[in-house]
């Protein structure tokens, strides 16, 4: 690729491409990466690529961006008759990926995980495109692993990740995370206030993610006379699977504010006391970098197990409590008793998450693209 000229006579870059989503594990990254490129590189044009009937569908272009979808999905493991329109679906995105590629001649490509992510960083390898790869997770997915092996860098937030990659590419950058979340200037106190809660009372907040996670909903349901007992207020995302049964429950405790979904997430985080969560990485980089307390529940419906890989990463270390999801329903309310009583632990829990934070990933991850382009900074 020959590097682009600004009026300045400085080398800049001029378009990238960004694939993947699925969830906002994903897409949040994606987003993050992408405006740390338009602060360093404000005439550069961004095109994302995700997966048609994805979130990031409606999160992107409500974000500012373009994007193009692809007729993707994921492979069926366990009923796999059913892979025959996945192939199908696949060999379709192939084609639009490639005609996406040669049109829009990105500088770079940057996939993030997702549906979306294999094909279109498939054809900017094989149309010459330098591709970079953001790995969130502690163990690495197969789409990644696949793309690897012609990837000019590899992003991740893990040591111990050249298990799977080539140990020449890997950058240690961190997860890039939301900007507003360590933005926020309120103090607790005034958090709590914001949110309708007693500033002077202990707060847990538990989220399952923007869908839900029932095993969570159903352990933090048969903590809540518990929680009442010891007058502690309870902020509780149920995700939109949860919100007819599990709010329904809220409504007979008056210290519990029950939702669909938190909108202000920097508040919430900033009032929390205790976060009662999935192990999604991107959350897990949010907890890192605002050195919350937490105990993570892993989703055992992900690829190669991710979650538990990353919960069992902070809590080896003492950097977070994990429970299993098939004991989290009977655990969860003696593990809550437990630390909403020690003070001192949860202190001890903030204090080592804070040790692995990687903070402005997203800035470290475009001195990476600046690097593999050969670009002047003119600095």
């Amino acid at each position: 690729m020959t590097d682009t000229k600004n009026n300045n006579g400085k080398s800049t870059v001029s378009r990238v491409l960004i694939s993947g989503g699925g969830t906002g594990g994903h897409i949040f990254p994606a987003l993050s990466i992408a405006n740390a490129v338009k602060r360093r590189y404000p005439d550069a044009d961004i095109l994302f690529v995700g997966a048609l009937g994805r979130m990031e569908m409606e999160r992107v272009p409500a974000a500012g961006y373009p994007i193009e979808g692809l007729l993707v999905a994921g492979f069926d493991r366990k009923r796999l008759w059913r892979n025959f329109g996945v192939l199908f679906k696949l060999w379709k995105s192939l084609r639009k990926a490639r005609r996406i590629v040669r049109d829009f001649k990105p500088d770079i490509a940057i996939g993030v995980g997702g549906y979306a992510s294999g094909p279109v960083l498939k054809q900017a390898q094989k149309q010459g495109v330098p591709t970079l790869l953001q790995e969130q997770n502690s163990y690495a997915g197969v789409t990644n692993k696949i793309l690897a092996k012609k990837a000019k860098a590899i992003c991740v937030a893990y040591d111990g990740m050249e298990r799977f990659f080539p140990a020449d590419v890997i950058v240690k950058t961190g997860n890039p995370v939301r900007s507003d979340l360590e933005e926020c200037t309120l103090t607790q106190a005034e958090a709590k206030k914001k949110l309708g809660f007693d500033e002077d009372k202990p707060l847990v907040m538990a989220v399952g993610g923007s869908l839900g996670a029932r095993t969570v909903n159903e352990a933090i349901a048969a903590s809540l006379p518990l929680l009442a007992d010891k007058d502690v207020n309870l902020l509780w995302q149920t995700g939109r699977y949860g919100e007819k049964e599990f709010q329904a429950k809220a409504k007979d405790y008056a210290n519990v504010k029950a939702t669909t979904f938190i909108s202000d997430m920097a508040t919430a985080y900033r009032a929390a006391d205790l976060v009662v969560s999935r192990a999604g990485a991107g959350t897990i980089s949010e907890l890192q970098n605002l050195a919350k307390a937490c105990i993570l529940i892993p989703s055992p419906n992900v690829a190669e197990d991710h979650q538990r890989h990353n919960a069992e990463a902070l809590s080896t270390r003492g950097g977070a409590v994990m429970i299993l999801d098939a004991d989290a329903v009977a655990a969860l309310p003696a593990t809550l008793a437990g630390l909403i009583d020690n003070p001192e632990k949860r202190a001890a829990l903030s204090a080592e998450i804070s040790k692995m934070a990687l903070k402005n990933a997203d800035s470290k991850i475009v001195d990476k693209i600046t690097e593999i382009l050969k670009i002047n900074p003119g600095r």
